[in-house]
């Protein structure tokens, strides 16, 4: 039975159900609404990675493959996405030129690495890495890369290579009509169709459309930019060249970024599949995955892939269940690289760049900001440094999102080292609450009654016990302390010694410790310390509600209702 259970875990298409004629329907439908519309946005995605246009479908036939059979969350839509193709054309930039032989080598190269990198965390179930990186750190990266990419398909939406040709064709009074017409019609009817009809396959139509309108007009003999030829065929499988050391270092950043980046672009899918099946994310099992489909397009030439999510809602929309959808549509994609390559030909280069924005531009919420800047304004500042810095070390895009990581643990870690201690009072509703902020009596005369709301250890001691020496220190008069210790959930080492130099310290001015609701792991481990033994000046309760009522055989006490 544990055999069975571990090799259903580890090769996650044996729990697929047997298809039958009513789920096949269903995912039949699905798989070919996807895979129409996979075709024209992976030669899209690969043009804005810098690569050749085919490999951009290359890499959503194997690697989606791979990531269904190998992957936790069967109907996530595997292979290239915008925020991946960009990271790869950005990272490659100073390495190479684009479309060239080395590109190719290197874009393998870095698909393979980030593979190899995602399995082996898999494997050691560190998914747990995912935490890293917080939500408005992804989101302000998320919206710098989506601004990016904007910027970048402008030119060719209207018929240029790059903004320097657009410079110089707009000082000319240089345009060209049909590019443009190409470019902005194509958005317009893609714009539409997803506001309206978003499961209709309008990518591919407009693909269709446009080439054939392309190939009756004359628009390449008339100066216009197409897809040209493309091979066809399936891909074969091929271990790229050595680029040597020196090179390879300089892929280690962009390795990281792309493998962290494109695993997160898969938890927001994956986590949006598993609620509507009512299971539980193995985000492990997903690094795996994911990083085998990685390996997948390093060996077919192609790029790193990841999940989109905009092409897994609508596999969920169309209706999927299983992975049996997914391949469907590998089985299109590969009827697509046999059949429809000489349809590609013709298609507008403008048309690739409408294809690309309109499914980058949803990413673009300056709302969100606002929203973050309203509930905290320190991760406002740190998701807005993480724009700035990624927009301003484009094409290295990967200092954006380390810069906004290092900030984000900057803050957690400043948190960690100056914890909540209040001192506390009894509130009208029985509770024990900030007495300063509530403006509140003393529980009792000469006592100094705190609460610290985070773990005894090695990052709060020294601040836990700086608070109870300052009191001390302006309240001379002092004869009992009394520490609220329930919310504390462990401790270390360091912890146990602040502890034990803190009883010392109030015993040689024979002050009281009342210590109130410590918890099992940190009593275990200040009794093993010896710093919990039944000595003079220590008295421990359970409750508080035990201890407020102790403190009616206090000296001189007020009138304390339990």
């Amino acid at each position: 039975m544990n055999t069975t259970r571990r090799w259903r875990r580890a090769l996650p298409f044996l729990n697929w159900p047997r298809p039958d004629r009513a789920l096949l329907r269903g995912e039949l439908l699905a798989g070919i609404t996807v895979g129409l519309m996979i075709v024209p946005q992976g030669v899209a995605y690969a043009a804005l990675a810098g690569m050749p246009l085919v490999t951009g479908i290359y890499a959503s036939l194997l690697p989606a493959l791979v990531a269904v059979l190998f992957g936790a969350s069967p109907r996530l839509s595997v292979g290239p996405t915008a925020l991946t193709s960009l990271l790869v054309g950005a990272s490659l930039a100073p390495l190479a030129s684009a479309g060239s032989a080395q590109w190719v080598m290197l874009a393998a190269w870095l698909a393979l690495l980030c593979g190899a990198l995602q399995v082996v965390l898999g494997l050691v179930r560190f998914g747990w890495l995912l935490n890293l990186v917080n939500s408005p750190v992804l989101m302000a990266f998320t919206q710098a890369a989506a601004l990016l990419i904007v910027a970048s398909q402008i030119p060719p939406l209207l018929g240029w290579t790059g903004w320097a040709e657009a410079r110089s064709g707009l000082e000319a009074g240089l345009w060209h009509g049909p590019s443009m017409a190409f470019g902005l019609g194509s958005l317009l009817l893609l714009w539409l169709a997803r506001r309206w009809r978003p499961t209709f396959p309008v990518v591919l139509l407009v693909v269709v459309a446009s080439a054939g309108i392309s190939r009756l007009a004359g628009f390449e003999a008339g100066g216009g930019a197409v897809v040209g030829t493309l091979p066809e065929g399936l891909p074969a499988l091929v271990w790229p060249g050595w680029p040597g050391w020196p090179v390879l270092g300089q892929l280690v950043l962009p390795v990281l970024v792309i493998s962290l980046v494109s695993f997160l672009e898969t938890a927001s899918s994956a986590q949006v599949d598993n609620a509507g099946r009512h299971t539980r994310w193995d985000q492990d099992q997903d690094l795996i995955g994911q990083g085998l489909a990685k390996l997948a397009a390093g060996l077919s030439g192609s790029f790193p892939t990841s999940s989109s999510f905009s092409r897994s809602a609508l596999n969920l929309y169309a209706g999927a269940r299983t992975g049996w959808a997914t391949v469907v549509s590998v089985a299109v994609v590969g009827l697509a690289l046999l059949l429809f390559m000489p349809v590609l030909h013709h298609v507008p280069r403008p048309v690739l760049a409408a294809i690309v924005l309109v499914a980058i531009v949803g990413l673009i919420r300056p709302a969100s900001f606002v929203r973050l800047w309203r509930l905290s304004r320190v991760e406002a500042v740190i998701a807005g440094s993480t724009l700035l810095v990624t927009l301003a070390a484009a094409p290295a895009l990967y200092w954006g999102v380390l810069a906004g990581v290092l900030m984000a643990l900057s803050h957690f870690l400043y948190l960690r080292l100056h914890p909540r201690i209040i001192e506390v009072g009894l509130h009208p509703d029985g509770s024990l609450r900030d007495r300063h902020l509530w403006q509140l009596p003393p529980l009792a005369p000469h006592l100094y009654a705190l609460r610290m709301d985070a773990a005894l250890d090695f990052a709060t001691a020294a601040g836990f016990e700086r608070t109870v020496a300052e009191h001390l220190e302006a309240h001379p008069d002092t004869r009992h302390v009394m520490w609220i210790a329930h919310p504390v959930n462990w401790t270390d080492v360091t912890g146990a010694e602040a502890f034990g130099r803190l009883r010392h310290a109030l015993a040689l001015r024979g002050i009281t410790l009342h210590l109130v609701g410590i918890k099992l792991p940190v009593e275990q481990l200040l009794r093993a310390a010896g710093h919990l033994d039944n000595g003079q000046g220590l008295r421990t309760y359970r409750t508080e509600a035990e201890a407020l009522q102790a403190l009616a055989s206090l000296d001189a006490p007020q009138d304390v209702r339990a």
